[in-house]
């Protein structure tokens, strides 16, 4: 079984998580963690670099011993260094690291002082008022992790999705080798670009007996074969991911794809649509009477109720249905239509690539610009730049756009937004940038009042170009932070500044239905990559995803403007 880049990651994180636990070295565990970051950006299978000879030292962060044990996960699918510190924890305390608030540190005090080592033996706890004795919890945070676990137990396990992606792609490359396989593709909330997904479904057609079925359930990452028929079979793969294969009529893939592609809630009113026709629409096919009147394709399931063909990331029934019928359905935009890329770090701060590099690889993707934007002087972890750094910096940037061809760097700073509003850099400085990129990294749980007035603040600064990451969430481990985004989208237009739609697999922010709040106030939205290495630009197709799913057409994102119109706009204007 191949050892996915996603695979080794979670290797890592975990090895991380018991060091920490543990109270080992930081610098030993942020080296596990920084390694997990390389592999979950890498756009390469650490595999197939593996195959060709390629020496994984090169890659930033990773030493002797790191690759060493990346060659161990490829080749076994274990790694030693875990199962010995596995073997001295019990093996659920781990879990309790999917709650939010519950960090190592405090993990550790959980099994040390209560012996808590699981989900159950959490909810037991804190139940029994247990928890709140114990220093540096207290009532407060006991409700909280309550609160936590009763959120938990609602939500079934999902993955993100540029982690789907690691098995749902090699899985279709191998189900389309299979005998007699005409279509192989992927449907469900993958298909609608869902910035997570719970289980894969995967349709296929066939011209005569094929062995696809048989391929599928032997795929050497199936832990588990659920069910197995003929034209349908259920599998988990190693990983948790469950996935279904349906083997279609010709005449009903369209049908089957519209119906499986979802959204439930689309997929109700498309039927109700259907029904006022006396027309009975299902996987199967459009039906009059007995009688099939459509189904081979997705476009004659629309048609035969009167729409236009609708695409995938609009089917939540969000009004999609109404402007399709009105004609007035967006032309979304599309990742070929990015010029450039307005967020990316260098290894002059916590990236892994020069300015060089990082300028050669956009150019290659073929980008017109790119900026630059180190972390700014507050966030000592990244090592920001002070005002002297980020001087420097420019001159080095100036330096290359007169070697460069075909690509231009853009001068700018990802400048920390303090909780007064004040940001972490002078204007003065500010002002010899392209474009300042404000953003909050501090400070989450403030109240919606004084998160909302603090974005404010710093969007009055005079150089302020673009709000970064603007719910500052995290999948699966930060919530957003509470603001009122509409009020924030409004104050952008009034003040000539634009919206990050950040497109790094474990942000994905902005949220669609903010993406589409700031096209109906006509403020424009810059879908960035917040590159730390070459091979997050490849994230930016997810960031695409994000903002059809947003309603965003070419016109309403700022980076689809060669660089003669985007230097204007980067220039404050208020209205």
């Amino acid at each position: 079984m191949p050892a996915h880049n996603a695979d080794i990651a979670a290797i890592f994180e975990e090895i991380a998580d018991l060091l920490e636990i543990q109270g080992e070295n930081p610098f030993r565990i942020r080296a596990y963690r920084n390694a997990a970051r390389e592999m979950q950006s890498l756009g390469v299978p650490a595999s197939e670099m593996l195959a060709r000879g390629e020496d994984l030292t090169e890659l930033p962060g990773i030493g002797d011993d790191l690759a060493a044990k990346i060659r161990e996960i490829v080749e076994t699918g274990k790694c030693k260094a875990l199962e010995k510190l596995r073997a001295k924890f019990p093996p659920t305390i781990t879990t309790l690291l999917k709650l939010p608030g519950l960090g190592p540190k405090r993990v550790k005090m959980l099994y040390d002082e209560i012996k808590v080592e699981s989900i159950a033996a959490l909810k037991q706890a804190a139940r029994a008022g247990l928890i709140r004795e114990l220093p540096g919890f207290g009532e407060k945070t006991e409700a909280a992790i309550l609160e936590a676990l009763a959120q938990h137990a609602e939500e079934a396990r999902r993955f993100k999705l540029a982690i789907a992606a690691q098995y749902a792609e090699p899985l279709v490359a191998w189900l389309a080798k299979s005998r007699n396989v005409k279509q192989v593709t992927i449907a469900g909330s993958y298909r609608r670009f869902r910035e997570t997904v719970g289980d894969l479904d995967i349709l296929a057609t066939t011209k005569g007996k094929s062995d696809v079925m048989e391929r599928f359930t032997r795929y050497d990452e199936v832990r588990e074969v659920m069910a197995h028929g003929e034209t349908r079979a259920t599998v988990r793969l190693q990983c948790g991911l469950q996935v279904d294969l349906r083997v279609v009529p010709q005449e009903s893939f369209g049908a089957a794809l519209q119906y499986f592609t979802g959204s439930k809630a689309h997929n109700i009113e498309i039927r109700r649509l259907g029904q006022h026709k006396k027309l009975k629409i299902n996987e199967y096919g459009v039906f009059r009477g007995k009688q099939a009147v459509a189904g081979d394709t997705e476009e004659s399931v629309y048609a035969a109720v009167g729409l236009p063909w609708i695409a995938p990331e609009l089917r939540e029934n969000r009004g999609e249905i109404e402007a399709a019928r009105k004609g007035k359905l967006p032309r979304l935009v599309e990742l070929k239509d990015l010029r450039g890329d307005l967020h990316a770090h260098t290894k002059a701060t916590d990236g892994h690539h020069t300015p060089r590099e990082m300028a050669e690889a956009a150019r290659e993707r073929g980008f017109e610009y790119l900026a630059i934007t180190e972390h700014s002087r507050r966030l000592a972890v990244a090592h920001g730049l002070d005002v002297h750094g980020l001087r420097k910096q420019m001159e080095e940037i100036d330096r290359l756009n007169a070697k460069l061809s075909g690509i231009t760097l853009l001068k700018g700073i990802e400048v920390d937004i303090s909780e007064d509003g004040s940001l972490d850099l002078p204007d003065e400085v500010l002002g010899e940038c392209d474009l300042v990129v404000g953003a909050v990294h501090s400070k989450f749980h403030l109240s919606r009042a004084k998160q909302t007035a603090r974005i404010l603040k710093a969007m009055d600064h005079p150089h302020f170009s673009i709000l970064a990451h603007p719910s500052g969430r995290l999948l699966g481990s930060r919530e957003a932070y509470d603001v009122d985004i509409l009020r924030i989208i409004r104050a952008a237009r009034a003040r000539g500044c634009f919206l990050e739609l950040n497109a790094h697999p474990e942000r994905l922010d902005l949220l669609d239905i903010h993406c589409q709040m700031a096209r109906d106030e006509e403020v424009l939205v810059a879908i960035s990559s917040d590159a730390h290495s070459v091979q997050d630009f490849g994230n930016l197709l997810y960031g695409v995803g994000q903002a059809r799913r947003g309603w965003l057409e070419k016109k309403d994102v700022l980076n689809t403007r060669p660089l003669k119109q985007l230097k204007p706009l980067l220039q404050r204007t208020i209205i």
